[in-house]
């Protein structure tokens, strides 16, 4: 007899922990869960099509946007090696760290936010994680066919049909997936010449590695590990309980409508047969990608896509059924049976006021900084070879150096000059031509007379400008010595 079919009151645990059969014979026992494969049924309706939306709109975004040309440029990418981030018509520097910081905090407020109103709404509709295995399901689906299908392929033998099927689904996949790995990289080299090199196959190292990498990443992720990605290595999935309250939106059933559970004929009063609305069909168990029945409550396995609800609406529909037995709600509002619109109107409740205050707050100074953002940037950088000096004529004079970063995409000239100092002047010119997104490291020379001025440190700014533009100006504190 094979000791995992024995039933559990043949069974007994001792006090070390290891099991026992009936008979005082150990029993082997795995601690960890074999995986079974999830095939997911297919679902239509209100909030599939919105997941669906949400595919095609990411997709089009990140696909597309890396072949956008913009000023004779690729209109977003990330130039590592020039240290260049180009965003469109704004070009930032690794000193422009701050917008990067800004943009974080701004995705953490819209995590919370949006997980506070209505829970994982990122993850079911949004994630690459659940659009790439949307994608690769449905490719899977082409292929292999329906749900049914597709189980039964897999518990069948090895055949010339399942090889040829199964490999025309991997080879699909692997195509998709190092696609996406080339247009990944492609925002970090741009993707026109990035696409040569490939044709030529004379793709640099580093290129190569990461198109490889990115696209075993999406082939694994979305097409082998598909549900334990989100189950076991995102950790959100594991705080989100910390984020929800009982007025935060989440996929609920209701059991009070719903149970007893039991199967019947099309039409059949349930009431009469003393049964709950649910028809134990399982649709909502057969169409999750994670594989948890949501009769059972929220788990944290939830991913929120709503593809249970759709499911369970349609057989409600069939069997003539009010829809929403399994449907968006709260934790209040199932126990305490209140209207949609009393539902509503508890989800703005102070910590999501407080959330899309500190959120907009964010945005509106982000928003701001941009606007006002000055495209240039000066760096003083005092000579310490030679501090202060007299020289021919009756001067003494300091030596700087001016790093001018003209941030703009057009060639300019920039003048320079000191305050805030009297008598002070920079000696010999004081122009500067500097091309688009460059910069330039420049000695300047600046002069007092001698006397004119007590020993010591004195306070000063250099001022540069655009000659083009008088708005377009830069003033960086620094200090003369005069010994």
């Amino acid at each position: 007899m094979n000791p995992d079919s024995r039933t559990a009151s043949a069974r007994r645990i001792d006090a070390s922990g290891i099991g026992l059969a009936a008979g005082g014979k150990p029993v082997e026992q795995s601690l960890y869960e074999i995986r079974q494969t999830i095939h997911p049924r297919a679902v239509h309706g209100w909030f599939a099509a919105w997941r669906w939306t949400l595919v095609w709109a990411t997709q089009l975004v990140f696909y597309g946007l890396a072949w956008l040309p913009w000023n004779d440029r690729q209109a977003v990418l990330f130039d590592l090696a020039q240290r260049k981030f180009y965003i469109f018509g704004l070009v930032f520097w690794p000193q422009d760290f701050i917008y990067l910081t800004a943009l974080l905090v701004i995705s953490a407020l819209c995590l919370f936010l949006f997980t506070a109103v209505a829970g994982r709404l990122w993850c079911g509709y949004a994630c690459p994680q659940t659009v790439y295995t949307e994608i690769f399901l449905w490719i899977e689906g082409r292929i292999e066919g329906d749900r049914n299908r597709r189980m039964k392929l897999d518990k069948g033998p090895l055949t010339a049909r399942k090889f040829g099927l199964k490999a025309a689904k991997h080879l699909a996949w692997g195509a998709i997936a190092l696609w996406t790995g080339f247009t990944f990289v492609g925002y970090f080299t741009p993707i026109r010449e990035l696409l040569v090199e490939a044709g030529a196959l004379s793709l640099g190292p580093w290129e190569t590695f990461w198109t490889f990498f990115y696209g075993f990443a999406t082939y694994g992720n979305a097409g082998w590990m598909r549900e334990q990605v989100c189950k076991h290595m995102c950790p959100y999935a594991r705080f989100q309980s910390a984020m929800f309250d009982r007025d935060t939106l989440v996929i609920a059933y209701d059991a009070e409508r719903g149970e007893p559970r039991g199967s019947r004929s099309k039409g059949a009063d349930p009431g009469a047969l003393g049964l709950g609305s649910c028809v134990d069909c399982g649709i909502c168990v057969q169409v999750c990608p994670t594989g948890i029945d949501i009769r059972n409550g929220l788990q944290y396995e939830c991913i929120g896509c709503a593809a249970c609800i759709d499911g369970c609406d349609q057989v409600m529909e069939k069997v003539g059924y009010p829809k929403g037995l399994i449907r968006y709600s709260t934790t209040r509002a199932v126990e305490e049976h209140l209207a949609p619109r009393a539902m509503l109107a508890r989800i703005l409740r102070p910590r999501v006021l407080i959330y899309t205050a500190i959120l907009w707050t964010v945005i509106a100074a982000a928003v701001a900084s941009l606007w006002l953002r000055v495209p240039l940037k000066v760096d003083v950088i005092r000579d310490r070879a030679a501090i202060s000096r007299e020289v021919p004529g009756g001067f003494v004079e300091n030596v700087y150096r001016l790093q001018i970063m003209n941030t703009t995409e057009k060639d300019r000239r920039f003048r320079a000059h000191v305050e805030g100092l009297s008598p002070a002047f920079i000696e010999g010119a004081n122009g500067f031509a500097l091309e688009a997104t460059s910069t330039s490291m420049v000695t300047v020379k600046v002069r007092s007379k001698l006397g004119e001025l007590p020993a010591g440190t004195h306070k000063m700014r250099f001022v540069v400008e655009a000659e083009d533009d008088a708005h377009v100006v830069v003033s960086e504190k620094s200090v003369f010595i005069v010994r």
